[in-house]
């Protein structure tokens, strides 16, 4: 069982908005959401938090499920969801719904539509896009121990990184040993590119075997109780050139500068100048081709996006990403990753791998 301690705390926050927003209640349709305000861990179902009340629906297959994980909403079981909704919402006499428009289809739209043609539908995307953005005790201490797992096991796997071994086979072990360690499913595909591969920011582990000389970049994460982590490492194997190493440290001094910077209150857009500038100085920002970092909790990103256009502001509770990199075509590519939680005059580092050059022989 699932029971979310802060579920009621979670469901007062939306229902404080209701007012501002001039709506009578709000239709929750992602699961993460619905996961995050109400402990519901099951594939589907929705959520309505309004005036007249909370109410969780799920077909039949979740009634039981939903009765263990829930404590703060009535559970209303349907066969149809669009039924369901124009159900509640006639039933109530409601008039102004505001729903979830990013994780509504279309078809389902136009369903309710039909049905609610005397009911206003707003949709609201920013209004709630952030309700997830700053992390409770319980949430940072979860994702603290996603972070722990994941560390450790690449730790444990880092003299696997040899000549001769495939990329593949590194990503086999890694993922192995995230979930012996603890994990309950990768947080994401797990990157594991070398040489000429490393250059690609979002590669797949492939058959390439690992050579003497290349740069092998690790992006890897674990879930544990629905929190993800997220960490980038890039070793070096065997020799190294010099060009290497400073195009390393370049990444790395960027990277150290922009967490560094890292404090309640200074804009996302900062954070990533920070990180940008001092890469462009080096003359390598046309290979840098990101953002600086993104926010994790339920999902691998979440608000906040650290980049050159975002508008997000960090805030005290908030867990992001440090990852500045560079990636040379048919060269070589370098990331270096960490997970913070934003702290008011700083921030504290949760995933532990030493980012100094690591060279496996």
């Amino acid at each position: 069982m699932n029971k979310t301690t802060n579920s009621g705390e979670r469901i007062a926050r939306i229902s404080s908005k209701l007012t501002a927003l001039r709506v009578e209640g709000i239709l929750f349709f992602d699961m993460k959401n619905i996961r995050y305000l109400t402990g519901f861990t099951g594939s589907d179902g929705f959520l309505f938090i309004g005036e007249k009340g909370i109410f969780l629906l799920v077909d039949g297959r979740y009634v039981t499920q939903a009765k263990q994980e829930v404590t703060d909403c009535n559970i209303i079981e349907y066969r149809d969801k669009v039924d369901g909704i124009a159900m509640l919402i006639s039933d109530h006499n409601m008039k102004v719904i505001g729903f979830e428009s990013s994780a509504l289809t279309c078809d389902t739209y136009l369903k309710l539509r039909n049905r609610l043609n005397d009911v206003t539908l707003e949709p609201l995307s920013e209004e709630i896009n952030s309700i997830r953005a700053i992390k409770d005790i319980q949430e940072i201490d979860c994702i603290k121990k996603a972070a722990a797992i994941a560390s450790q096991a690449l730790q444990l796997v880092m003299n696997s990184i040899q000549p001769g071994i495939r990329e593949r086979d590194i990503a086999l072990i890694l993922e192995s040993k995230m979930k012996e360690l603890g994990g309950e499913t990768l947080a994401f595909e797990t990157i594991v590119a070398s040489g000429y591969n490393s250059a690609l920011p979002h590669a797949k582990p492939g058959s390439k075997e690992i050579e003497n000389g290349d740069f092998v970049v690790v992006d890897y994460g674990i879930v544990y109780q629905g929190y993800h982590s997220d960490e980038t490492c890039t070793v070096a194997v065997g020799s190294v050139t010099q060009k290497q190493r400073e195009t390393y440290q370049i990444v790395k001094d960027a990277h150290d500068r922009a967490l560094d910077a890292v404090k309640d209150g200074i804009s996302c857009r900062e954070i990533d100048r920070i990180a940008r500038d001092h890469i462009e100085k080096a003359g390598l920002v046309q290979y840098f081709s990101h953002g600086t970092g993104h926010g994790v909790g339920l999902e691998i990103h979440e608000t906040p996006t650290i980049s050159s256009k975002s508008a997000d502001y960090l805030t005290s509770g908030m867990i992001i990403t440090i990852e500045p990199g560079v990636y040379i075509p048919n060269l070589w590519g370098i990331r270096v990753e960490d997970m913070v939680v934003v702290e008011r005059d700083g921030c504290e580092i949760l995933s532990t791998v030493p980012k100094h050059l690591q060279i496996t022989y």
